[in-house]
Parts: structure tokens; C-alpha cells; sequence
């Protein structure tokens, strides 16, 4: 496990970059914010939220966007559990989550007993059932049994880690999304629309966050 780990640099202002992708996280503005605007309002959360609603991300990274949407989870009244599932190739250690995640004390309630109950793989509370499979995407996605309500597409810019947005993938997303299933992303790449739109997504480009000028929003009708 050890040489699958992420290999991170941190910025003065502690936002932690990718060594092997050169890419930062989170946005270098409001990490926070950028997670509510993609892929909260993206998917129409927490207005969807439902008793066994399932997410599903490519991308675990810091474990900010779980911790915001099961923040937002709790917060809408929900007691059951959330039900999340990521799909991450180099998993960040446990410090280095909790160094990352220090930045939002708005979600220290939630970051602390996360990491107090993470084992590295799955996290179980009474309101949250979270598995992390870990591995390339491309292998471990098809073999996966279930399928999300939502999608959290947050691999690192297609630029620098285009493995995580062909269009075999983007196949594999849409056969593991329900029917009135959903899909976000911060990118507006074409040639990620047009995966998704041949996976048999509805696909439309809207505002992004911060800099990024777009962003997309899939629909499994």
C-alpha cells in the first residue's frame, strides 16, 4: 500500500497539490464552496435526499466532498444513513486528510468523527455508510454491484489525469447510475461531455465555480 499512497506538496496558504498529477485538491479559493456549487447544487442536493440515497464519487482526495454532503445529510433532518462510495487510485493518509480537512472548521463536527472511525477503507455510522475501493477505476468500477443516484466526477483536471475521464469510464458511470440519475463535475471538457452524452447522459454546461468558467451537469433520464 504504501507506494500507492498520495504524494502531496502543501501551498503556503496549506492546500495540499498533487505531486504525480500537479494539481491542487481543492480550488484555491473556497475549497467548501466549489464542493457545494459542483457537486451539491450540481446534483440538486440536499433537495434530492431520500431514505438510502446512494452517492458515488471518482476521486475520494481529502474526503471534503463526503464530509460536506453528509454535513448537509444530517442537517436535513435524514436518519438513516447516507450511502457513499468512492473510487481512489492513491489514497491520502489519515494525517494528511486531517491536515487538509483543519482548513474547514465548519465541518470539524463531521471531519472529527470521521477520522476518529476511518479504518483506512470504510467508515460506518448511524448515518453514514461510506467504502472507499481503492485502485484504478477503469478496473474496479465495472466489477462494482451497485448503482448511485449521484455522481461526484472530481478525478484530478483532465489534462493531467485523462485515465479518469475516457469515454469507457464515463460508460461505466452511466451503467452504474440509477435511472434519474444524476452526474457533476467542475469540468466542462468536451471531450468529457461527449462521454457522457454517448454513455446516454443528458449533459448540459453551466456556470462554474470561482475561475473555471463552466462546469456540467449530466441526467441518466
Amino acid at each position: 500500500m504504501a507506494d500507492q499512497r498520495a504524494k502531496l506538496t502543501w501551498t503556503e496558504d496549506q492546500i495540499p497539490v498533487s505531486d504525480r498529477f500537479d494539481d491542487p485538491y481543492y480550488s484555491l479559493q473556497n475549497g467548501l464552496e466549489e464542493t457545494r456549487h459542483v457537486f451539491l447544487a450540481g446534483n440538486d442536493l440536499p433537495a434530492r435526499f431520500t431514505p438510502g440515497f446512494h452517492i458515488a464519487e471518482l476521486g475520494f482526495g481529502t474526503g471534503l466532498n463526503l464530509l460536506t454532503v453528509w454535513s448537509e445529510w444530517e442537517k436535513s433532518g435524514q436518519t438513516g444513513p447516507l450511502r457513499f462510495t468512492s473510487f481512489e487510485a492513491f489514497p491520502m493518509a489519515a494525517e494528511d486528510m486531517r491536515h487538509a480537512l483543519a482548513a474547514f472548521p465548519e465541518l470539524h463536527p463531521w471531519s472529527n468523527r470521521f477520522l476518529t472511525h476511518w479504518t483506512g477503507c470504510e467508515c460506518k455510522l448511524e448515518t453514514l455508510q461510506f467504502e472507499v475501493i481503492i485502485g484504478d477505476a477503469r478496473a474496479t468500477l465495472p466489477n462494482w454491484a451497485a448503482a448511485a443516484d449521484a455522481w461526484f466526477l472530481d478525478g484530478f483536471s483532465p489534462a493531467k489525469n485523462p485515465e479518469l475521464w475516457g469515454a469507457d469510464l464515463m460508460q461505466e458511470v452511466a451503467i452504474h447510475t440509477v435511472t434519474g440519475g444524476t452526474a457533476a463535475t467542475y469540468t466542462a471538457a468536451g471531450f468529457v461531455r461527449r462521454g457522457l452524452e454517448d454513455a446516454g447522459f443528458n449533459v448540459t454546461r453551466t456556470p462554474g465555480y470561482g475561475r473555471k468558467r463552466h462546469m456540467t451537469r449530466a441526467h441518466k433520464a
